[in-house]
């Protein structure tokens, strides 16, 4: 009787330390919305991660063909991976053939876990910088980052690093669709990949752009993610999906190109003139009345005439 006890005691302390490695599924009632035949996007919140939103904050998305699903930016963790999924179920049972990632930073692809703990040959894609960065230490600063951020409401999250490399340029006919991998060095990052689906005339920009959020823009280039939409807006899609916030038509690039665009050619102007970054910032916010109420903008505005002003003094020399 008494080893009987000590082997129950044994599977509870067991059980709770499972439970501990693990945070709670994702809460909300978040729903896919269907943008273009067969095309779903689980359009996420458009704050940063907190407790409150458990990490959740990009736009998952799914594409449906005769021969099974793709997965593009499964999320910033494992529940929200694991959220896609139950989704993906509701909608279809055929299988999962491929997932992209649309570039390095976590909130995109951490939930690729989820899916590989499901289908363990699942090739995932990813421009060919990233794979190495996310093994050399930038996978794992993203879940610290997600865990410190969210008050541990992503515990459990691991690394799965995109394993199958891509360039500009790149076709691949997965499930009877063809997928065109646009890249233009550097964007938003300089690890960014879009992708056209031509028979949809459907465009996943990544964070090349956000719709109703400023994004940050480190280590990027803002004439490089102007040409990034550019290019998105010439190739005849019409159904534009962005990384964060609601998915639309033309305007969802043209919004964003027009940002960054009225942004870098004020600061440009003023590098020209010889007044310092704080003194552009006053001729600037006039111009930005269009984008000064979606998230992001005030925590954001700073970096960027900041960022700019230093590429802008660089392109000048």
């Amino acid at each position: 009787m008494q080893r009987r006890f000590w082997l129950m005691v044994l599977l509870i302390l067991a059980g709770a330390a499972y439970a501990l490695q693990k945070a709670a599924p994702l809460r909300g009632e978040w729903r896919p919305d269907e943008v273009a035949p067969g095309v779903y996007v689980i359009h996420g919140p458009t704050e940063l991660p907190s407790p409150s939103n458990q990490g959740f904050m990009n736009n998952p998305a799914f594409v449906l063909s005769g021969e099974g699903v793709v997965v593009i930016d499964p999320g910033s963790s494992v529940q929200v991976g694991e959220m896609l999924l139950a989704h993906i179920e509701k909608v279809t049972d055929k299988p999962i053939l491929a997932v992209f990632n649309s570039h390095i930073h976590g909130d995109h692809w951490l939930g690729n876990q989820a899916i590989r703990a499901r289908y363990p040959e699942v090739p995932i894609y990813g421009h060919d910088r990233v794979g190495p960065k996310v093994l050399a230490g930038a996978g794992t600063e993203w879940v610290q980052l997600m865990l410190r951020l969210t008050e541990n409401a992503t515990l459990g999250t691991d690394v799965i690093a995109p394993d199958h490399p891509l360039k500009d340029g790149d076709v691949l006919r997965i499930g009877g669709l063809t997928y065109r991998v646009m890249n233009n060095d550097k964007a938003h990052t300089d690890t960014d990949i879009m992708l056209h689906i031509e028979e949809l005339d459907v465009m996943f920009l990544g964070d090349n752009a956000g719709h109703g959020r400023i994004l940050r823009l480190e280590g990027g280039s803002f004439p490089g993610n102007i040409t990034a939409l550019e290019n998105a807006l010439a190739s005849g899609a019409t159904v534009f999906v962005p990384g964060h916030g609601p998915s639309g038509g033309s305007e969802v690039a043209t919004r964003y190109r027009d940002y960054l665009q009225t942004l870098y050619e004020t600061v440009q102007q003023g590098v020209e003139e010889g007044l310092a970054d704080f003194e552009i910032r006053p001729l600037l916010l006039p111009k930005l009345g269009p984008w000064q109420q979606w998230a992001g903008f005030d925590s954001e505005l700073g970096p960027h005439i900041s960022g700019a002003y230093l590429e802008a003094e660089a392109a000048a020399f």
